[in-house]
C-alpha cells in the first residue's frame, strides 16, 4: 500500500509525516507539492469569482440612501446564473469575507427571490 495509485510515478509513496493539532503544518499539504499548488490555484479562482459577483451586484443593484448597493436574490440569480451555476456558494464565500450581507443561512431559488443582498 505504499505505492500511490493516484500518481503516474512508479516510486513508492513516502511515509506521511504525522502532525498534531498544535502544529502549524497540521491539515496542510507538504510545501512545494502539487497539492499545495492546486489549493493555491483554487483559492485564487474563487477569489476572482467573488470579485466578479461583487461587480455584478454593483452593476445590477440600486444604491440606497445609506450608499450601499442592494439587489434581490431573484434578480441576481437571473443575471449571474448565465455566468456561473455556483451563485449561492460564491455568495456564501463573499459573506464570509464581509463583502455582502443577507438574511438567512442559505438562499434557495424561488423561495428566497425577494431576499435583499447588500454589497458592503
Amino acid at each position: 500500500q505504499r505505492k500511490n495509485p493516484f500518481s503516474s510515478d512508479d516510486r513508492l509513496a513516502s511515509k506521511p509525516a504525522h502532525t498534531h493539532r498544535g502544529d502549524p503544518t497540521y491539515g496542510r499539504p507538504p510545501e512545494g507539492s502539487r497539492t499545495e499548488q492546486r489549493g493555491r490555484d483554487a483559492h485564487s479562482h474563487v477569489g476572482r469569482e467573488v470579485e466578479e459577483l461583487c461587480l455584478i451586484i454593483r452593476r445590477t443593484g440600486k444604491v440606497g440612501e445609506d450608499g450601499h448597493v442592494r439587489v434581490t436574490f431573484g434578480q441576481l440569480f437571473e443575471t449571474y446564473v448565465t455566468i456561473s451555476n455556483k451563485v449561492v456558494g460564491i455568495l456564501l464565500r463573499a459573506r464570509k469575507h464581509g463583502l455582502v450581507h443577507f438574511e438567512g443561512e442559505m438562499l434557495w431559488q424561488g423561495k428566497d427571490d425577494d431576499v435583499v443582498i447588500t454589497l458592503l
